[in-house]
């Protein structure tokens, strides 16, 4: 399970680091979208990954704090993904705006015909 999940977060962060590299506004913000993906995905797992077992403990394993998952990572992936929403949201207005002000979506403003 470690191994897939850090394949996992391995490629959502190559992956974004290279669309950031692309010229096109739209593929930095899909750049930026994967790599918050990663790195929310790395935090959610430093809480443990406990597999076929209950959310909660009985009363007779209440001390072993190894049963219980920790609310900390959860609650930051929480906030990170709203934050990431809200950020999201404006990258995309002022991607709307530069568009409309340039005539292109290029981070530089000018077209290549090499493009895909």
């Amino acid at each position: 399970m470690e191994l897939i999940l850090s394949l996992a977060i391995g490629i959502l962060f190559g992956s974004g680091v290279w669309l950031v590299l692309r010229p096109r506004s739209f593929q930095v913000i899909t750049g930026l979208l994967l790599l918050s993906y990663a790195v929310n995905l790395f935090i959610f797992i430093t809480g443990r990954i406990n597999l076929n077992q209950p959310p909660l403990t009985l009363a007779e394993h209440a001390n072993m704090a190894v049963q219980y998952a920790d609310p900390l990572p959860q609650s930051l992936v929480l906030t990170a993904i709203v934050i990431g929403f809200a950020t999201t949201a404006l990258y995309l207005v002022v991607l709307l705006g530069s568009r409309g002000l340039t005539g292109t979506d290029h981070v530089d403003g000018k077209e290549r015909d090499n493009d895909e």
